[in-house]
């Protein structure tokens, strides 16, 4: 328990140095992954194929983000994420989840937010992991070479 406190701290010192250093904040409580998940949603309509299914499976892993804040916090995260999605539908939305009230709120009004820093090395470190599935699996289900005989 004191290693886990440990590196929480370390992480929380970590992200305070980085937003010391740049300044720039974006709203928090998964607004972000919301509004993201909601442009890549219109991307996947838009695509045809098979490339469609790729596309709205990084949808998924967006949402996974509030759903995570809102399950950490003891929240019923199907009904709030629900909401969330809702609201993100409405132009202009700054909507997140409020683990304080356990409801989803104005994230402006809350001023709620986390380091840009930050969400930029996570969304760097998941496109890459992504990016090597995606080519893992474009090896495995590629059509094996003719072997030739040699004797």
């Amino acid at each position: 328990m004191l290693d886990e406190a440990e590196r929480s701290l370390h992480d929380a010192l970590c992200v305070l140095s980085q937003t010391v250093n740049d300044t720039r904040v974006l709203l928090g409580g998964g607004w972000p992954e919301m509004a993201m998940a909601k442009a890549v949603d219109e991307l996947a309509r838009k695509t045809p194929g098979k490339r469609s299914h790729a596309i709205e499976a990084l949808s998924r892993a967006l949402v996974a983000i509030p759903t995570t804040i809102a399950d950490n916090a003891g929240l019923d995260s199907a009904e709030l994420v629900a909401q969330l999605r809702s609201e993100h539908h409405k132009e202009g939305s700054t909507a997140g989840i409020d683990v304080i009230s356990g409801s989803v709120g104005d994230m402006t009004e809350l001023g709620i937010s986390e380091a840009c820093k930050v969400k930029q090395a996570v969304l760097l470190s998941a496109t890459e992991a992504l990016e090597m599935i995606l080519r893992v699996d474009e090896i495995i289900t590629c059509a094996p070479r003719r072997r030739e005989d040699h004797m």
